[in-house]
């Protein structure tokens, strides 16, 4: 049981970490960037990919291990519909991410680091994006801890 209860709390607070890191990332993203903004934004999407990678395996570990059992989930519409939002979510992240990381290379630049218009505007729709799947993904989990589709 408090094993149970421990690893609910490391989920939900890895889930908190995903949703507190888009909106950061949402809020900081400017079309020019100082070095040390995009050394923030990077470190943040750091912590965004970590806290999504324990999403899954903590996640994963309560379904298989620690709650009601793969078959229940594995048969709740809500879940599978979580679980596919979740992965939308991560695809989506895939071009920020990609961009942030190649900020890397102009830390040495005197420069502010300027992204393109086009270039800009995607970055912000896609975290527009995955926030509202992301709003999406908590309906659906709140419909399934209500046992809504099972």
């Amino acid at each position: 049981m408090i094993l149970s209860s421990l690893f609910a709390f490391i989920h939900f607070l890895a889930a908190f970490g995903v949703a507190i890191s888009v909106v950061l990332e949402r809020v900081l993203i400017k079309q020019e960037i100082s070095h040390s903004q995009a050394t923030l934004i990077r470190k943040i999407d750091g912590y965004y990919g970590l806290a999504a990678v324990l999403v899954l395996v903590v996640g994963f570990l309560r379904v298989f291990y620690f709650e009601k059992g793969s078959e229940f989930y594995f048969s709740d519409t809500f879940f599978l519909l979580k679980l596919g939002l979740f992965v939308i979510i991560g695809l989506l992240s895939i071009y920020p991410t990609i961009v942030f990381f190649k900020w890397k290379k102009m830390e040495n630049s005197e420069y502010p680091i300027s992204l393109d218009h086009n270039q800009f505007i995607n970055i912000k729709r896609i975290l527009n994006l995955e926030i509202l799947v992301l709003i999406l993904l908590l309906l659906s989990a709140s419909m399934m801890a209500k046992g809504i589709g099972f």
